[in-house]
């Protein structure tokens, strides 16, 4: 018995059900599927390998080098850093949490191997950097100035905040990196890196631990994600076709 207009109807909708609820779980589990897709797919070359090559790909490419800086930032502790952010958050009495700091110092570096170097310029980067951040949880009494100034403030407009955090990441001029970039030639005809739609990704991982980072902390939320996307698919196309065929009988 052919299926009627209201059952093919309902069967889409399902479909699209679930498919909005697989994007909320995966954006519940923290996970950047956008960022770890393209760095994933991206080809990966050498530094040397990419000034070498006659035809340059037309695809953003996986630039793979070390860092060299003549001017990195220096921290309290002495590490040389070509890129430093900082998020400092604090939570709401309503849950939500509030930003007091965004704190983002970059320096412009080479990326090289034994074959040669191109500049990059990590403050055009997209966010976040790929790197393993440094998380700092605790009361907002211990925070220092100018934060704890910038708490009172909240207090008197919105209430006490309850919670306080810090995400700092960095890049360091002993990372190795991973850049994913569009190779192009400059009016000289030299190969130059430049940011692809977006900005650079950058990463002071390996491959598999930049994709397992990008994952998440929740990989179950991940999973169960993409299933409910790949159902919500079949259950929305086999909906859309059922009702064209109906439309069709008719």
């Amino acid at each position: 018995m052919p299926v009627g207009l209201p059952a093919a109807l309902l069967l889409a909708l399902a479909g699209a059900l679930l498919m909005a609820i697989g994007l909320w779980l995966i954006r519940a589990s923290g996970a950047e599927m956008g960022i770890g897709r393209r760095l994933g797919a991206a080809r990966e070359m050498g530094v040397g390998e990419l000034l070498d090559a006659e035809e340059l790909p037309l695809r953003p490419v996986r630039v793979v080098g070390r860092v060299r800086c003549s001017e990195p930032l220096h921290t309290a502790d002495d590490e040389r850093l070509v890129a430093f952010h900082r998020d400092v958050e604090v939570r709401l009495p309503g849950g939500g949490w509030r930003s007091i700091e965004r704190l983002r110092e970059t320096r412009s570096f080479e990326l090289w191997d034994h074959g040669g170097s191109l500049p990059v310029d990590p403050a055009r980067a997209r966010e976040p950097l790929v790197v393993i951040p440094h998380v700092w949880r605790g009361s907002p009494d211990d925070l220092e100035e100018p934060h704890r100034s910038a708490v009172e403030r909240l207090g008197a407009q919105l209430g006490r905040p309850r919670e306080a955090r810090s995400i700092s990441r960095q890049i360091s001029v002993t990372d190795r990196l991973l850049v994913l970039a569009r190779a192009d030639r400059g009016e000289d005809g030299r190969v130059i890196l430049r940011e692809p739609a977006g900005g650079y990704l950058i990463s002071a991982l390996a491959l598999d631990e930049a994709m397992r980072l990008l994952g998440g902390p929740h990989r179950r939320l991940l999973g169960l994600g993409v299933l409910c996307i790949s159902l919500g698919t079949l259950l929305l196309a086999a909906g859309l076709l059922l009702w064209a065929a109906r439309l069709l009988i008719r």
